[in-house]
């Protein structure tokens, strides 16, 4: 059964919580920061806001009603820019821009982005398509007991801008656009519920080990899996395209059905993960059934405020809806560093995903991935770039079965060595404390192995355009 009602119910109650606060604050470059609560944070150190360096952090976007009020962690007693999507950790150094206020004992933040595309894939299998990516989230917590609680949601219109068939992207795999025929050399829309989540976090032990415990519930959610998502890594973010290793990293940000039970210590975060491992059907519209037959565990390391380290293993049960009889291991490695600049901020990720399909013994269900990608931006300018390795099954369909139009090659199931370099540039046009409305394109060029190069092209090279707006 669908809980579409479920759903509704969930995000109108987080709405009703932050619209209101927004909708009073059109001005609020002019307000008067109000006074600090008093005590209300006693017994739990207050979440990382004392001592608290800023330097470096993208705090154009701040509102004057938090000046001087840094936003609170949800999961523990470290700095707030420390958590990335779901559960998982970035450097602390990173940017962490978007909208915040108070409302009472609520700390409020929304942020989000647009981009309109134009994108033209080269190549036999290549294709042209305008489309635009978006995504909006909000966050909200306030103290409750001796603890902390959180509220997230974070929604997308790509459903109806990308639509079901998604966007041309050569190489790209996973997911299917009608329950029947995979997507293949596409990248899949967003479904509209990308999170609906709540969090409780409490301070165990002495207030100087900076320990903690918390449970994170998601209908749709993000379990211990993986790096944070690749639209949530300063890396990655500003580039149009789906990383090739999406589904050997972080497809699982959007799950529906997900409760974490995390442990903090400083700068060591170990949780594990309940969640259904199915990911999301071609229906894009409505909130699935959790079935929490899959589990995870992840342990992150942040030595310093420029590095986050993460390891992670996790058993999902039937994750490929065309193949309901197989189960994937999955088991990533990243390292982030992130460096604050004079006039900005530079980013480098470094991962790697492996996908062990079970049942199976031949040496073809194990396929690993790689991504190193990195990004830096300086005034008005954004500089990024993505490299990619890639041992992909799914070109040529799902185990015996070829893709349409594919039967005269005979590679369904085939594992296939192909790569992937992509630049590109970012121009603001207009930078405000608010919002950024910028301007860029993206070229990439695909490396294809002589046994398809029929079907593919030598060395395609594709490109995109595009208009973004970043709050």
């Amino acid at each position: 059964m669908k809980t579409n009602s479920t759903a509704a119910a969930v995000l109108a109650a987080f709405l009703l919580a932050v619209a209101p606060t927004y909708a009073q604050h059109e001005h609020h470059q002019s307000q008067t920061p109000p006074a600090e609560p008093q005590d209300e944070h006693a017994g739990h150190d207050m979440q990382g806001m004392e001592g608290m360096d800023h330097t470096g952090h993208d705090m154009e976007g701040m509102d004057h009603d938090m000046a001087g009020h840094s936003m609170h962690s949800m999961f523990g007693s470290y700095p707030m820019t420390r958590e990335a999507s779901g559960t998982a950790w970035q450097p602390e150094s990173a940017p962490h821009g978007g909208l915040h206020r108070m409302a009472g004992d609520w700390e409020l933040m929304t942020h989000g982005f647009v981009q309109v595309i134009y994108d033209d894939q080269d190549g036999p299998r290549g294709g042209t398509k305008s489309f635009s990516e978006n995504m909006w989230m909000g966050m909200a917590n306030r103290p409750l007991g001796a603890g902390r609680f959180g509220l997230r949601a974070m929604l997308s219109a790509e459903p109806w801008t990308i639509g079901r068939g998604g966007y041309p992207l050569l190489l790209q795999t996973g997911e299917t656009a009608n329950g029947v025929d995979p997507l293949v050399d596409r990248q899949h829309p967003h479904d509209v519920f990308m999170e609906l989540a709540a969090s409780w976090s409490v301070p165990v032990g002495a207030p100087e080990d900076g320990s903690s415990l918390f449970v994170y519930l998601g209908l749709p959610g993000e379990p211990a899996l993986g790096p944070p998502a690749f639209m949530h890594r300063f890396s990655g973010m500003e580039n149009p395209e789906a990383p090739l290793s999406h589904h050997w990293l972080d497809s699982t940000h959007i799950t529906f059905g997900v409760a974490t039970l995390g442990w903090v210590r400083g700068p060591f975060k170990l949780e594990g993960s309940v969640f259904t491992g199915r990911e999301p059907d071609e229906s894009r519209l409505n909130i699935e059934s959790p079935k929490m037959d899959s589990w995870s565990t992840r342990f992150s390391f942040n030595p310093t405020k420029d590095w986050s380290f993460q390891a992670s293993y996790g058993r999902l049960h039937s994750p490929e809806q065309l193949e309901p009889e197989i189960d994937t291991e999955r088991t990533t490695l990243s390292a982030i560093y992130n460096r604050p600049l004079a006039n900005g901020n530079w980013q480098t990720t470094l991962a790697w995903g492996r996908n062990v399909k079970d049942p199976g013994t031949d040496p073809s269900t194990t396929t690993d991935a790689w991504l190193l990608e990195s990004a830096a931006t300086c005034r008005r300018h954004t500089l990024f770039a993505r490299a990619e390795k890639q041992e992909n099954d799914e070109l040529f369909g799902h185990g015996g079965e070829e893709l349409a139009g594919d039967d005269d090659h005979g590679h369904a199931g085939e594992v296939f060595n192909v790569g992937k370099f992509s630049l590109g540039y970012i121009y603001d046009l207009i930078a405000t404390g608010t919002y950024k409305l910028g301007v860029g394109g993206l070229g990439s060029v695909a490396f294809i192995p002589s046994e398809i190069q029929d079907v593919y092209g030598d060395r395609p090279v594709s490109w995109m355009g595009f208009l973004r707006v970043r709050i």
